[in-house]
């Protein structure tokens, strides 16, 4: 039977060098047996300042802790590599980033909730965890999911975001019964994961709230300017050489 391994990090940074200071994870063998993990990790690096603001870790709460490389989390992490079980976060892609600067080298099939969010609940203003939690009314049911596995809740805090996560993924997976209908829901999921979202709106910038069809048809050299000129995630990216092509 197939792992699910949810998991989340928190860091120093954001930056090339920083690393993992928490790891968050459930690994669910069945809907009756389930493994937590909340992990605190040491590490060389310092935690910037602006990353302690947002995850509220200090250099104190790591003296003593293990690094993440001998870690619970990364030793069945390692147990269960293989592309019949499946790995899955809220924006995988810096999560998993973070865990091969600790020499992980993922043989997963990886679900990205993020992404798959961006396809499946389109018209939601933001698909960051945080939105969705209440966009969707998830945290209505996370005093019942937490007490049930035995983890608390609390923002930007690994393991609590990985339960928030656990509930937005049987989310996702009722929206794919609808919109798919009778299909392998984790393998759609997956295949969602690797396919860019053509983005309808841009939520940032001049254009606010516009439409991108319409300015792409109003105003092209914005389009061409904001290609050449700005950092964009993968699904912008595609979105605007579509319209561009």
């Amino acid at each position: 039977m197939a792992k699910y391994i949810l998991f989340d990090t928190e860091t120093t940074g954001n930056g090339i060098d920083d690393r993992i200071i928490q790891i968050g994870g459930i690994v669910v063998h069945d809907k009756n047996n389930m493994e937590i993990f909340d992990e605190l990790c040491s590490t060389n690096i310092p935690i910037s300042i602006e990353a302690m603001a947002v995850h509220h870790i200090t250099p104190e709460q790591l003296i003593g802790k293990p690094p993440f490389i001998k870690s619970n989390f990364l030793n069945t992490l390692q147990k269960y590599n293989e592309p019949g079980n499946f790995l899955i976060a809220h924006n995988i892609n810096f999560d998993l980033d973070m865990l091969k600067r600790e020499g992980f080298e993922n043989k997963y099939t990886l679900i990205d909730t993020l992404r798959c969010a961006k396809h499946l609940l389109s018209k939601q203003n933001s698909h960051a965890l945080q939105y969705l939690r209440y966009s969707l009314g998830l945290y209505k049911n996370e005093e019942e999911e937490s007490s049930k596995i035995g983890i608390s809740i609390k923002a930007h805090d690994a393991i609590g975001d990985v339960l928030v996560m656990k509930l937005l993924l049987s989310n996702l997976v009722e929206q794919t019964k609808i919109q798919f209908g009778n299909v392998d829901i984790m393998s759609t999921l997956a295949k969602l994961t690797t396919t860019p979202v053509l983005l309808s709106i841009f939520k940032f910038g001049k254009y606010k709230d516009r439409a991108i069809e319409d300015i792409a048809r109003e105003d092209l050299k914005y389009i061409e300017w904001m290609r050449k000129n700005l950092e964009l995630d993968e699904d912008m990216r595609y979105t605007l050489d579509y319209y561009l092509r």
